[in-house]
This record gives structure tokens, C-alpha cells and sequence, in this order.
């Protein structure tokens, strides 16, 4: 709480003292956190006291603090200009997309990369970036948005690979193109909201092969092609469409299968809600290392996870807390400071971050 002086005139009752009041011959008359009341204004009256400090709210601060993290980020300026570039990047990726399809259309690289220059432009830096992302969870993700999301987080995640610029573009436009196979699925398989059919999934699954014919012959770098084809691809051979395993994935394939698994696991879908990113990071810890190359998925989830400390979250038994610390071995169960103790989640096994506030 912070301080100012008043004089006696501006007492009202329900004020807090601020200090210690004392009389002119240094005696106490009430003590610091004594509440007014008239009686206590009509004695510090009598004891000739003019003017002393009292605590005060700041209400601005207040509200705030009682935002949600999420609430603070859509409510800034930068969120505004960073939603607003994201929306008309949005609206332009449409119609590159959907001309690419076409045979004889030729692949405007720079242009593409553009949009996405474009949104970065309104962030600070990786960390930004993705807790912009996290705050545009809200709606159903399709596939336009899904694929800008995959190539923002594939851009920042390259620069945690620390890759050289280049191919950092190229990380970027394979994210953007990634999925265009589905864009020859029927809309009633995408925004299907039952589980899907065995004929249906296969259908789906074929997306990576449509993709590739789609690129096949586009004048672009090989890899921005075999990561349409292979983003399916599990290390383990467990993937589509060829069951293929470790160094026969592409290493551009493995990185945008990575994020496009983590923005699908935190994304809204017609069939299902988001997931809280701590319970997608629980699931790629337990599963990550065999389905995916361990160089890749462990500095993925190393650097995902900084992005949220010092962010509010609700437990799974309802307490409300900040992430405070990252435990190395067990990063999703983060130790977390409550109104009254630090947690280490880590040693509660039936105590989980539920949501990110």
C-alpha cells in the first residue's frame, strides 16, 4: 500500500493511519494501521494533530492485479497492433494460399514472408511473441490461422536453435505452407466436432502427400516440401504418411512437426478445447523423446516453458499462485508461490497447473 500526508480536515472514518501520531509531548495518541473512526478524529482533534500520513489503494494498480494476465496483454496497446497486423496478415495469407493451389501460380517468397515480417514487427522479442499467441487462443483455429501460428512459433523456435538467418526464412515459409494439403479436405471433416470416421482420418492423413504435389514443382527449397510431406512423421516410425523414423525425417520436417503439434494441443478445436500449455508440455515430456528428435523437442520445451515464468496461474485444487522457479527435470510441474507458501509441484503429484491466468 503506499502513502500520503492529509491534514486533519480530510480525515473521513474507515481511513488508515500511516504512521505512529504523537501529541506534542511525544506521546502516542494512535498507532500506525489504527482505522479512523469519528471518535478517533475528534481525539486526534483534541490533541491538536494538523495533518499525518494514512495508507491508500492504489485503484488503478488494484484493478490490475485482479486481471488476468490474458485481460493485461489484450487490453495493452501492443496487444492491439500485434492482433491487428495478425488480422490483416491473416486476410492476405488467404489469397496467397488458395492461388498457390493453382498449377501455373508462381510462389511469391518474399511476399509470404512478409506477412509474417509484418506481425513480428509489433513483438520484442520470442518470449512476446508467444504470449501474444497464447492470448488468441479464444476462436476455433482453421487452417490459415493454424499455419500462421505454426510459422511464428517455427521462426522464434528457430532462433533458440540459434539457425542462421536463412534458414530461419525457410523454418518460417514451411510453416506458413505446412498444411496447405488441407485445404483440399471437405469443411465438414475440419470442423467435424465427432471423432472421425477410419475413412475420414485416412482422408485427412493424405493431406501431407496433397501438400507435397502442391509444392512439388514450385521453384522453393526442397526442405519448405518435404516439411509439408513429413510434419506427421514420428521418429519412433509411429507416424504418415510413410511410417518413416529418426534421419529419414527431414530436419526442417521434425522442427514444424514439433510446432505444429504444440499450437494444435493449445489451440481451440470443433471437437475439443484447448489445453492448458503446462498439460501439452506434461504430454511431449512423457512422449516427446521417442516420437520426436530429442535435440529439437528438448530445447523446445526448455524455452516454451521460460516464457511462462512469473505468469499467474490456477491449480488444479483451485489456489491461485505466480510460476516462480522452472524445475529442470520435471518442467511441467514448475514450483509456485501461493498467497501463503511456495509449491513444488513437482513433489504433489495430484496437484497441476489448470490454467494460465
Amino acid at each position: 500500500m503506499k502513502k500520503k500526508r492529509i491534514t486533519i480536515r480530510q480525515a473521513n472514518p474507515g481511513m488508515v493511519a500511516g504512521e505512529d501520531i504523537y501529541n506534542s509531548s511525544d506521546q502516542l495518541v494512535i498507532s500506525e494501521g489504527t482505522i479512523l473512526t469519528d471518535k478517533i478524529i475528534t481525539r486526534l482533534k483534541f490533541y491538536s494533530v494538523s495533518d499525518f500520513y494514512i495508507f491508500f489503494e492504489d485503484k488503478k494498480k488494484a484493478e490490475t492485479e485482479n486481471l488476468s494476465h490474458s485481460q493485461i496483454i489484450r487490453e495493452s496497446i501492443e496487444f492491439k497492433h500485434f492482433n491487428a497486423s495478425f488480422v490483416e496478415s491473416l486476410k492476405n495469407f488467404k489469397g496467397e494460399l488458395n492461388e498457390i493451389n493453382s498449377e501455373d501460380k508462381t510462389l511469391d517468397v518474399p511476399g509470404l514472408l512478409d506477412l509474417t515480417t509484418r506481425i513480428l514487427s509489433k513483438s520484442r522479442n520470442g518470449i512476446h511473441v508467444i504470449d501474444m499467441l497464447h492470448c488468441m487462443r479464444e476462436n476455433d483455429d482453421v487452417t490459415y490461422v493454424h499455419s500462421i501460428n505454426v510459422a511464428l512459433i517455427a521462426h522464434v523456435f528457430g532462433r533458440w536453435l540459434k539457425l542462421p538467418e536463412k534458414d530461419i526464412d525457410i523454418l518460417t515459409l514451411s510453416g506458413l505452407l505446412h498444411d496447405i494439403g488441407k485445404l483440399k479436405l471437405p469443411s465438414e471433416i475440419i470442423y467435424k466436432h465427432d471423432r472421425l470416421t477410419t475413412s475420414e482420418y485416412s482422408l485427412v492423413k493424405a493431406h501431407t502427400i496433397q501438400g507435397y504435389q502442391v509444392l512439388k514443382n514450385k521453384d522453393i527449397d526442397e526442405r519448405v516440401k518435404y516439411a509439408a510431406l513429413m510434419h506427421h512423421e514420428r521418429c519412433d516410425g509411429s507416424g504418415y504418411p510413410n511410417g518413416l523414423k529418426g534421419s529419414q525425417i527431414n530436419p526442417f520436417a521434425k522442427i514444424i512437426a514439433i510446432a505444429d503439434v504444440y499450437d494444435a494441443m493449445t489451440s481451440v478445436r470443433a471437437y475439443r478445447p484447448a489445453l492448458c500449455p503446462f498439460e501439452a508440455i506434461r504430454i511431449l515430456e512423457a512422449d516427446g523423446l521417442q516420437k520426436f528428435d530429442p535435440q529439437y523437442i528438448m530445447t523446445f520445451l526448455q524455452e516454451i516453458v521460460q516464457t511462462f515464468v512469473g505468469k499467474r496461474v490456477r491449480l488444479s485444487n483451485k489456489a491461485i499462485g505466480e510460476i516462480r522457479m522452472i524445475n529442470k527435470s520435471y518442467l511441467s510441474k514448475p514450483i509456485v508461490q501461493t498467497d501463503d507458501r511456495f509449491i513444488d509441484l513437482s513433489k504433489e503429484q495430484d496437484l497441476v497447473i489448470e490454467a494460465i491466468l
